[in-house]
Order: C-alpha cells, then structure tokens, then sequence
C-alpha cells in the first residue's frame, strides 16, 4: 500500500493559521457591531441597566446631516470632528461610557405623550431638539441646558455626564418593574445619595432627576391607602427638603421643619427628621443644636450628613 505522507508540523501550522483567521474575523465583527448605535431605545436602556451607565440618544433626522463635535486629545488638544456619526474614534469613545441610541421619529408622539404637561419648559425644549440627550434608563434627561456653542465637547460631555449609576441600580430595576408611591420615593431618595458623588457641575441636574421621581411618587399617592396618606405625603415633604440641604440652604430647611412641628409630625418620619435638623445645623455650625440632635441619628445618615457637610465647606 502506498502511505500518505503527513507532514505533522505544517499541519498544525495551518491549523493555528485557520483558528487564529476565524478569531481575528470574529473580533472585527464584534468591534464593528459594537461601534454601531443602537436603532432600540428599550434595549438601550436594558443595557444600559446592565452596564449601570447612561443612555445617549439622538433623533434619527439628526443622523442624516453631519454632526460637528470636538473632543480632546491626550496632550489637551482640541481636535473638530465633522461628524461624530461616522468617526471611527469617537464612536469606540461613546460606548465606553454610555449607550448610544438613534431613536425613530415614529417614537416622537408616543415619548411626547408621556411628558406632556409634566416637565418645564426647558425639559421639552431639549426633548425636542437635535441635540444629544443624556437619558437615566427610564428616559429621563439629564443634560436639560440647551447647547448654544457650534462644537459640543465630547470629552466634557463625558465627564460630567458619564454617570456610574451603580448606586441607584437597585432602584431603578425596582422602579422598571413596578411603578408605584414606595418605588418612586426610593429612586428619588437615591438620586439625592448620587447627587452628593456627582461633580459640582452636574449635581443639580442629578437632583433634578430625583425631583421628577419625587412627582412620579405624589401622582402614586392616589394608590394607597387613605391611612397612610398623611405619613407618605410628609414622608415626600422631607425628602424635597432634603435637597436644600445640598444646596447649602439650612436656613430654609430648619424654617420648614419648624413649619411642620406646629402641625404635626408622623412618628414613623421622625428620624428623617432628626437627620434634617442635624444636617441643617451642622452647616450652620450651630454645635449646640447639632449634637442635640446627634444622638437620635443613624451611622448611615450621620457619615451621608458628613459628605453634605464636605461638599459645602
């Protein structure tokens, strides 16, 4: 019989070649699917839950003519690129800290529809802009200020809106299953916590984020019981209160407390109560006062009263 000669190593060889052609050919079509932008805003924001991060979404009218943009080297230099929809750098750049989203004008009248009459002016001027929106996976925008300048800066946008919402994931998973008072409150309530890790810049939007979750929670009051109304509507007084205090407006706060002694006060919301007082207090550096107060706080809100009190010294 005749053999077949077999050459070991330039089959092993050509093995290695095929596998590391199949791998190579697979990485490109991951990389290139994964610079493109997403055409499903709900699967954005699934993912974008996922990867606790925001979401970044355009008009798709808008993806149809060039869109300007800067960004920064890292020498610090500002380079214009012509459009960012089709820029081979800055498209990796984007997915890396947020998820970017072209949303059909189909969905416009739908999205409007559940805004309508429940946002400020300026909130539906930017909704219904071309310019890029910075959305929370619920669909609520961040960046509210409408863009005036010609370029906007990538690289600023990103670091002042590239949020790690790590800490207010639980709550916002609880919040897209069940939309009711208590889920509300709480996303709400976290914001705040968020809005105290946030830059300077940017905290006051993240506050304005909770302060749409403190009115999803009053349109839900409706829901629960009579009994428990008077508790739960204190329980969103205080929590409006709360953001005065990271506004560095103690005064204010400790005249609306005093406000709300002479009615009455719910048992149940007294300890959010004592924060308030203690907080208010420590920013005045009222000593007296604040370690009145001291003893009746939790650990957890003493060291949250301590980054408020960072934040405004």
């Amino acid at each position: 019989m005749f053999g077949i000669i077999f050459d070991t190593k330039l089959y092993k060889k050509t093995v290695m070649k095929n596998v590391m052609l199949v791998l190579f050919t697979l990485l490109i079509s991951v990389v290139s699917y994964a610079q493109e932008w997403m055409t499903s805003l709900p699967i954005a924001q699934d993912l974008a839950l996922v990867q606790n991060k925001m979401v970044l979404m355009v008009w798709q009218e808008t993806t149809k003519y060039p869109y300007p943009v800067s960004v920064n080297d890292d020498k610090g230099n500002t380079i214009i690129i012509k459009n960012l929809f089709e820029n081979e750098y800055i498209s990796p750049l984007i997915w890396k800290h947020f998820v970017p989203v072209i949303v059909s004008e189909d969905r416009y009248g739908e999205m409007y529809d559940k805004i309508k009459g429940r946002r400020p002016v300026n909130y539906i001027d930017k909704f219904n802009d071309d310019s890029i929106k910075i959305m929370d996976v619920n669909g609520n925008i961040l960046n509210r200020s409408i863009v005036y300048t010609n370029f906007i800066n990538i690289t600023e946008l990103i670091e002042n809106y590239a949020l790690n919402t790590v800490l207010v994931t639980p709550e916002l998973t609880g919040y897209r299953k069940e939309k009711n008072f208590y889920s509300a409150f709480y996303l709400a309530s976290k914001y705040m916590d968020l809005a105290l890790y946030s830059r300077s810049k940017v905290r006051s939007k993240v506050i304005g984020l909770g302060n749409i979750y403190i009115n999803e929670a009053k349109g839900f009051l409706k829901d629960e019981k009579e009994e428990d109304l008077p508790k739960l509507s204190q329980r969103l007084e205080l929590l409006e209160l709360h953001q005065y205090l990271i506004y560095n407006k103690p005064k204010k706060v400790i005249r609306q407390l005093k406000r709300m002694e002479k009615d009455s006060i719910i048992d149940v919301n007294r300890p959010y109560i004592n924060f308030l007082y203690f907080t208010a207090y420590a920013l005045l550096k009222d000593r007296e006062n604040m370690n009145a107060f001291k003893s009746k706080v939790s650990s957890v809100n003493l060291n949250k009263a301590q980054w408020i009190i960072n934040l405004n010294d």
